[in-house]
């Protein structure tokens, strides 16, 4: 009886699993003459591209929106700390595209501190009445993955998290400029991935 108990109790939870797992963080949409601020490092900067071929230019030109690259080259979670006011401030954006993290997992910082530092910089755009989707960044490896720690801070924020993407493209040396960047084609898919991510999640 309590065999049968405890096998109905785990098909109930992983139902409720997959349940979970399928629903999506929805986007407010955005006005056609809103900002969008690509917050990051040299993946946002577009380090390995050739001149308009970044992905926040890229993006730009295919949503016919204005897009602000704020991408700093060997910046860490704790570098967009210190500027990330200074950027909402200025540009004042309906969404920032979040991409940090590759920086702080090459220099070995402590996990548990770029956690803090990204569930920091959430925060204050929210604070600042900007939207916020979240890009995964992979840990470096042989074979490239997502750290696990974007997952969970999606969930906590219940903002949504753009993930696989990166670890797909910069796993095919035919899109990458070098070992940790990407080049035109790249960048291209990129902005692409994340236009249609966008309109699934009701932005556009």
């Amino acid at each position: 009886m309590n065999q049968l108990f405890n096998k109905q109790a785990s098909l109930i939870l992983l139902i409720v699993l997959l349940a979970s797992c399928g629903e999506q963080v929805k986007l407010e949409p955005l006005s056609y003459d809103a900002t969008i601020v690509a917050f990051g490092d040299s993946l946002t900067f577009g380090t390995g591209s050739t001149k308009g071929n970044d992905y926040p230019y890229v993006l730009s030109e295919l949503l016919g929106m204005k897009v602000i690259n704020a991408g700093i080259p060997g910046n860490t979670t704790a570098d967009g700390l210190e500027r990330i006011n200074k950027v909402l401030d200025k540009h004042s954006p309906s969404l920032v595209i979040l991409c940090l993290g590759g920086n702080d997992f090459l220099r070995k910082r402590p996990v548990e501190q770029t956690r803090e530092n990204l569930n920091a910089l959430i925060e204050i755009i929210k604070q600042k009445q900007s939207q916020v989707v979240l890009i995964s960044v992979p840990k470096p490896a042989i074979f490239l993955d997502d750290a696990e720690l974007y997952e969970t801070i999606a969930q906590q924020h219940n903002i949504p998290l753009l993930n696989d993407t990166l670890s797909e493209l910069l796993s095919d040396n035919d899109l990458k400029s070098d070992a940790i960047h990407l080049n035109d084609s790249g960048y291209s898919q990129l902005a692409a991935a994340i236009q249609n991510f966008l309109i699934e999640r009701g932005a556009l």
